[in-house]
């Protein structure tokens, strides 16, 4: 068995992970400082997102140099360490590939930029006028102007993030080239940021493509092949129909893709990520189960509620004031009992929280160029800070509160974005010191994941598929069973007209409040968890 699929990887964004020089900035430094807590949680990979040579428009996802590290998270050296560490306590790296756009300082966008008769002019998607009407994800349309060769270039992002021309050869053999240099230096694979949208049409405003498949296809003869490494896509676009042909292994593309269905259930279909409803409990069962089902044996899941672009899954459908700690093991417990990686975004493993800071406080790229686009179209700045607090993307990117002091220990200097004011009674220094934590409640869920095969293995089946306050399944290898039920409400739910929950018999392996003795063990308390074995 491929060692990812027994894995859990652990997802670190730089910037906002730990301070070593005191410039208010995360960096490689305060990563090496923190390896022996990684390893303490149980993770075995570490996610690093983009700490390459950049301008930083869009904090590092607009590349200006492959091969150099920037100099605000380090040096190349550090970078070896922070790896050699990794690989000494028997732990992997996998590092950000973003290789859709670059940045506009990348050496081959400025040459391109400069003279149409320029070899790099080709390595970008240029037209003499806007030939769609098509709107970037960062709002504005997808044609920039450019002055110096009077043409259009194309940019999915910000207008700083020029889209490379992927049907161009050259293109495509500068990128293998650069993940062939990385994989050399001994690294373990990548995360490969929107690699579904390197096939897009842009003449028609096709995002996804077989070209897509075809240039994955080439890029895993030429790098991948013979090389025992892991290989995630970022894939915004995929469907459970879709999301096999990426990853199931006689394709020969990924090894496992992210998937974001279940992450779209709180937004207004077609409207956006601004525009919000409830989620329905039922939706995200049923979205689960088609996923689990359409990737069981025929591809792999990468299982996550949260990354550095979306909010804190604890306020966005747990329970963040009452019942944060009951509610975060609830949701860890859904799913890292099912089949798939896991993934833990930093700071998910203590509880934390959404933050409602002012407008002015704010630094996402995303976000200010948001209001002023909803401003335009006549929303009240109460629903536009509505839609912030919800889902702005600095609720992920707010510095991790490792103890009580200053700045919650991130830095000693002034932090690129506020500290949440919640440090005090949420941060890493509190939760170790508690027997009944959230990170401890992690700790045993990796422990039995690695223990019971049949998670990795077993199949799935939703159980009380229709009642909204629970959710419970089983995962099935033979005789073996493992069963998860979770009350999703801040209520108490009988689950006794539940007649699939017959297991409660068996052993309780896991659960997220003391067992109440002489009680009727139907009975789930506002956002209880329980893990049971059977037939072991």
């Amino acid at each position: 068995m491929e060692w990812w699929k027994k894995s859990i990887v652990y997802q670190i964004y730089p910037m906002s992970f730990k301070d070593s020089d005191g410039d208010g900035t995360g960096d490689i430094g305060g990563i090496i400082e923190k390896v022996d807590y990684l390893k303490e949680l149980g993770v075995d990979v570490i996610w690093l997102t983009p700490v390459y040579e950049s301008p930083m428009d869009d904090n590092g996802y607009d590349i200006s140099n492959y091969y150099r590290i920037n100099p605000l998270f380090g040096t190349m050296e550090q970078l070896e360490e922070l790896l050699e560490k990794l690989h000494d306590r028997r732990m992997k790296l996998i590092m950000d590939l973003v290789v859709n756009h670059t940045s506009d300082e990348h050496e081959w966008f400025k040459a391109a930029r400069a003279d149409k008769n320029s070899k790099y002019h080709d390595y970008y998607i240029w037209k003499d006028s806007p030939v769609t009407d098509q709107q970037s994800f960062f709002s504005g349309s997808v044609w920039e102007y450019n002055e110096e060769t009077n043409e259009y270039y194309y940019h999915l992002f910000s207008k700083r993030q020029p889209d490379l021309n992927w049907s161009n050869r050259e293109v495509r053999e500068e990128v293998y080239k650069l993940i062939n240099w990385w994989l050399d230096k001994g690294i373990d694979g990548f995360r490969m940021d929107v690699i579904d949208l390197i096939g897009k049409i842009p003449e028609e405003s096709v995002m996804v493509s077989e070209k897509s498949h075809t240039y994955l296809q080439e890029m895993y003869r030429n790098c991948f092949a013979g090389r025992d490494v892991f290989t995630v896509g970022e894939t915004p676009f995929s469907t459970p129909e879709t999301a096999p042909l990426y990853s199931a292994k006689e394709r020969r593309e990924l090894s496992m893709v992210f998937g974001f269905e279940h992450l779209g259930l709180d937004e207004i279909r077609g409207n956006g990520k601004w525009d919000l409803k409830k989620m329905e409990v039922n939706e995200l069962k049923r979205v689960f189960e088609t996923w689990q089902k359409a990737l069981h044996e025929k591809g792999w899941n990468s299982l996550f509620w949260s990354n550095h672009d979306q909010p804190r899954i604890v306020s966005r459908i747990g329970n963040d004031t009452v019942y944060r700690k009951e509610s975060a093991k609830m949701l860890a417990m859904i799913l890292h009992g099912m089949q798939g990686t896991p993934y833990i975004y930093q700071g998910e493993e203590i509880g934390m929280t959404n933050v409602r800071f002012p407008l002015e406080d704010y630094r996402d790229i995303e976000t200010i160029n948001m209001v002023k686009e909803k401003q335009e179209a006549g929303w009240s700045m109460e629903k536009i800070m509505e839609g912030i607090y919800a889902k702005a993307r600095d609720n992920a990117r707010t510095p991790i509160q490792w103890d009580d002091s200053e700045h919650a220990g991130f830095t000693d200097g002034t932090p690129w974005l506020k500290v949440n004011p919640n440090y005090k009674e949420i941060n890493v220094k509190r939760t170790l010191q508690e027997t009944d934590s959230i990170f401890a409640f992690y700790q045993k869920l990796i422990q039995i994941r690695k223990e019971y095969d049949v998670i990795t293995t077993g199949d799935f089946e939703l159980l009380c598929g229709e009642d909204e306050r629970i959710f419970a399944y089983v995962r099935r290898s033979g005789n073996e069973k493992l069963y998860v039920i979770a009350n999703f409400t801040d209520k108490m739910v009988d689950c006794g007209n539940c007649s699939s929950l017959s297991f409660m018999e068996g052993e309780c392996l896991l659960g997220n409040y003391e067992p109440e003795k002489g009680k009727d063990n139907l009975l789930l308390r506002p956002y209880e968890c329980r893990m049971y074995a059977v037939g072991f």
